[in-house]
Formats: structure tokens, sequence, C-alpha cells
């Protein structure tokens, strides 16, 4: 079925001249219609060809306004071209019989341009539709992030707070509204506190959820231990978390330091999973780096953490920090900068004062009004960003 033919208006004074113009243009897929009025064309008109002489320069404007439009002349010298152009008319063409070709395919161009502008304008106003769905669906999400950030920060262990002498601060500020780093800090008893540090892969949701998922795990084996071998603890939650990842299957990961404090020996028994940079232990002046290693947790099966365990002095502090604070530090290699760390925290006797020294002073804290209305320091930090200190045993409360 051959296609419809497009119908162009001709707009002239009636005689044959009118006519040899609308045979020129009546050829292939156009068909004419013409009037010496432009409001005497049907709506079915895509197109007007007007000849300079049927048209008063006044009512170009109007004319264009109807539909596009091409004027046509048989002198180069017809003053009304230009003004017809400047009213808006799409071009011109002089002596359009003898050029007729010309005129067709600018006809088709037209047109085809015509059609274009129309889908363009779909396009925006599809594309406008789009953007306030999007708008919409980020704003839901953005309150959902925030629901399930305030949901996380109240898994957190109250700040500072000391358990049998042993006194634990931190700051945790995500680089969004949720956080793949976690920690936590618990009393078993008189004679042990419990505490982890962990950092999960990425940073968001699905990272969050990994932290809810290590909160209650670590709150069902704490309630499970029966206080004895603490110095097996921390490698054993390690291997459990490490299967309960795995089995999951979301492909992820963390980092994880767990210790065991006994208080009545002093001591810490610990494992960990590829903690960067690793606690450092700060006493009498002096910053030592825990001592071990051991793999992610998460990625392989059926790996063995290491059973560590080092004296705590009648004095000390532990700093453990996520590898988010690599990026605050200066230096253009890693030793460089852990180096810079073992300096700042040997001058630094408290979590806000290494916040202070790494120029993190003005990024938000976890205050909940703060947090409520955006994420804290996700326009400052490149990443989550936690720095936790255990310090003792000097004001023994136990």
């Amino acid at each position: 079925m051959a296609s419809p033919r497009v119908l162009i208006g001709v707009l002239d004074q009636p005689g044959r001249e009118r006519d040899v113009l609308a045979e020129t243009i009546a050829k292939g897929e156009f068909a004419v219609v013409s009037a010496e009025r432009a409001e005497d064309l049907p709506e079915e008109v895509v197109l007007i060809v007007a000849h300079a002489r049927a048209v008063p320069s006044h009512e170009w404007p109007a004319l264009t306004a109807r539909r596009p439009a091409l004027v046509v002349s048989d002198s180069r010298l017809d003053n009304d071209l230009l003004k017809a152009v400047d009213a808006g008319l799409v071009d011109y063409v002089i002596e359009p019989v003898r050029h007729g070709d010309i005129l067709r395919r600018m006809i088709a161009k037209v047109i085809e341009n015509r059609h274009l502008a129309e889908e363009h304008a779909r396009d925006r106003e599809r594309l406008a539709e789009l953007n306030e769905s999007l708008e919409t669906h980020l704003a839901m999400l953005r309150l959902d992030q925030q629901a399930g950030g305030h949901i996380q920060r109240k898994m957190l262990p109250p700040r500072p707070q000391t358990l049998a002498g042993v006194t634990c601060d931190y700051w945790l500020a995500p680089s969004l509204y949720l956080s793949g780093d976690f920690l936590d800090f618990q009393r078993y008893d008189d004679d042990y506190s419990v505490f982890y540090f962990a950092d999960v892969s990425g940073h968001g949701a699905s990272s969050a959820f990994v932290t809810v998922l290590l909160k209650y795990l670590c709150n069902r084996w704490l309630t499970e231990w029966d206080g004895k071998s603490p110095e097996e603890l921390p490698s054993r939650w390690l291997s459990d978390l490490n299967r309960e990842l795995l089995d999951t299957g979301i492909g992820k990961h963390a980092t994880l330091f767990v210790g065991v404090i006994d208080h009545e020996e002093r001591r810490l028994h610990y494992s960990l999973g590829a903690q960067m940079p690793m606690p450092l232990l700060v006493a009498e002046g002096r910053v030592n780096m825990l001592e071990g290693e051991g793999m992610p947790v998460g990625l392989f099966p059926g790996v063995e953490y290491p059973n560590l365990n080092c004296a705590l002095p009648q004095k000390f502090q532990l700093w453990l920090c996520s590898d988010g604070v690599l990026e605050c530090l200066p230096g253009d290699t890693l030793d460089i900068r852990l180096k810079e760390l073992e300096r700042l925290v040997r001058d630094c006797e408290s979590v806000a004062a290494l916040r202070e020294k790494l120029a993190l002073g003005d990024v938000s804290n976890i205050e909940e009004d703060i947090v409520a209305r955006h994420a804290p320091g996700h326009d400052e930090l490149p990443d989550d960003l936690t720095i936790m200190t255990l310090s003792g045993f000097d004001d023994d409360d136990a």
C-alpha cells in the first residue's frame, strides 16, 4: 500500500503562474492545494509555499505562526524576501519553477526538520516526566538511606564508655548515608570485655547490611560463649563469620580485628583478618604495631585465623583506624602514610585530637540532628572513615 502523499499549501494570486508553481511542487510524495489566503488552506497542510507578491509584509509573522513556510519570488530584487525571512520563514527560493528540484528538496528538508523538532519536543516532555519521576524516587531513596543510617547508628555502642577500667571512644563518618565500617565494645563479665572493628568492602546499603549481620552474629556468639578459653574466641569468631559470609553468596568480604581484654591478667587476646592499617598500641611514649596477619573474611573457604595476644600496660592506648584514614594522610607511598599515622597517634590523647590533626575538625560528627539533614562528611571524605580507641587501666572502676 502506497504511503499517503504529503499535502503542501501554495499561497498565490489565482492564475497561470500559480498553477505552474503548484504543478512544479506536485511531484513524487507531494500533493498540492492552492489558495489566495492562508485561512482557506485545510488543516492537513504541513507546509506553506507562499509567493512574495501574494502576502503583504505585515502578514508574514501571522503566517509563520501557523505552519512552517517557504517564500518564493521571481526576482532577487524583491524587498519582501528579507522581510519574510526576518519574520520567521525558513528559507526562500528565486525562480521556483525554473528550480523545481531544489524547491522540492527544500520542502522535503523543511518537513523532515519539522518532524525532528516535534520528536525532540516529545522527547523533552518525556525526559521532563522521567526527571520528575527520578527526583521522586531519589527523594524516597534518600529517606530510606537516612532511616537505614539512623538504625545503623543505633546499633553502635555508647561513646565514650568505660568497662572495668577500659574506656572506649570512637568516631565514624560514612562517605554516604550508610557505612561499611562498624565496631562494638561489650562487657562479658567482670573478667572480660570483647570488641571488634570491621571494614566491609565497598560502602552504601549492601555493605551496611553486612554490618547488621555482623552485629547479630557477634551478639549471638557472645551469649553462647561460656567464658572459657578467651584466647580462642577471636579466631573462632572470624572463622564462623568467614563461613557465614561465604554462605550468603552476596560477594562481600571484610577486614576485621576481634579482641578479648582479660581485665584481671591485663592481656589482650586477638585475631585479625587483613586489618589495614594495623592497630597501634601506645604506652610510655612509644608506638608499637600489633603483630600478626590473616586473610580477609568472606573471600576464601576453610581459612584458619591466628590466635594472638599481648600484654596491656597499666596505662595504654590502642588505636584502630579503617583504611579511609590513609586518604587523609600526606605522603606518596603507603609506608610514609603509615609512619605519619604512628607519629600522629603518639602525639594525640583522644579521637578528637586525631581528627583535628587529620584536618577533619569540620566534618560532621555523628549527632542525630546533623545526620538527619545530610550524610556526614560525604562531600569531604572519599571513603568511610572510622577511628576507635581503647585506653586504660588507670581509671579502673571494676
